[in-house]
């Protein structure tokens, strides 16, 4: 079979199993693990974590979207009430209290405000060296134009969409089965259509908190994007 294909094969198989099942069996296992281990936890910050893997590998990608919509001056940072906010919009179980000890962790120059970006880089599951290479090789693969993001323009020319049910069907244009794709790495409180690499690997350090050794973790991307 033809590498080309065989992505192809790939890319309709996870899109279709995304479509069929709701969530892939990694994410049912991380789901069920994390939410186990929520009641044997007094930590603040594992318990957000737990409670993020609770809503499947997208979970903690998910929690940084709905911080960067509430950052509406584009500064990437949050003051308390901005970040008590979005653990609220995002469901988050958790009082004020605990809020607070959480946010007064990151604010370590006591300025009222943290960096969001350092808050979920330290939220996200602890990958081995070898795990976060395999996930940037992939993303590279997909970044077909190397600016730091993937888009139906990347998919597009590298990947095809024809053989997908409802492409066939009529349904969906090819653009729109790219779209889907896209959406499977994408927070559903902002479906923007682009990945950047610090969301692929946040959805991935999903992904690696269900998989014990990086023998099978680094097994299933090789097979997964033919690298």
């Amino acid at each position: 079979m033809e590498p080309r294909s065989s992505c192809i094969i790939v890319v309709h198989q996870l899109i279709n199993k995304t479509q069929m099942s709701g969530t892939p069996r990694h994410d049912q296992e991380m789901i069920k693990k994390a939410e186990a281990s929520l009641s044997k936890t007094t930590d603040p910050l594992e318990r957000l974590r737990l409670q993020c893997l609770a809503k499947g590998s997208a979970g903690i990608k998910g929690l940084g979207k709905v911080f960067r919509i509430i950052d509406g001056n584009n500064t990437r940072t949050l003051d308390f009430k901005e970040f008590l906010r979005g653990l609220h919009i995002y469901s988050v179980t958790i009082d004020e209290a605990e809020a607070k000890e959480l946010f007064q962790l990151f604010d370590k120059d006591g300025s009222g405000k943290i960096n969001f970006d350092e808050f979920i880089l330290t939220l996200r599951p602890p990958m081995s060296n070898a795990r976060k290479e395999v996930v940037l090789k992939a993303f590279q693969k997909l970044d077909k134009t190397g600016d730091g993001v993937i888009t139906v323009d990347d998919l597009r020319g590298v990947y095809s969409g024809q053989h997908h049910p409802k492409y066939l069907n009529g349904d969906w244009t090819e653009d729109q089965v790219f779209r889907a794709f896209l959406d499977n790495f994408d927070s559903p409180y902002d479906r923007d259509g682009k990945v950047t690499t610090e969301e692929f690997m946040n959805y991935y350090a999903g992904v690696s908190a269900s998989i014990d050794t990086d023998v099978y973790f680094i097994l299933m991307m090789k097979n997964a994007w033919n690298l």
